[in-house]
């Protein structure tokens, strides 16, 4: 799971927007003005047929401070991203 979910950044930060991005999903700012340092993001492929699956994680970032369900704060009644 993307530690991002659990960040004080996720609203302002650039790499996670990349993530949204990746999966189509709606960005939480359309203006992500915070720059994380040496984030590392591991893809998954899947591939089921003819289609091809990636999944987009952040697992690791020297900028990560911990908020506990921020993401949720800031889009509340939704599903948490996993």
């Amino acid at each position: 799971m993307c530690i991002c979910i659990n960040c004080h950044y996720v609203d302002r930060c650039t790499t996670y927007n990349a993530v949204e991005h990746q999966h189509q999903q709606p960005h939480l700012t359309e203006t992500p003005d915070f720059e994380a340092t040496e984030p590392t993001i591991n893809v998954n492929i899947r591939q089921d047929g003819e289609i091809i699956e990636m999944e987009w994680d952040v697992v690791g970032c020297l900028s990560f401070a911990e908020e506990k369900g921020k993401w949720s704060k800031l889009r509340p009644g939704e599903l948490v991203p996993t």
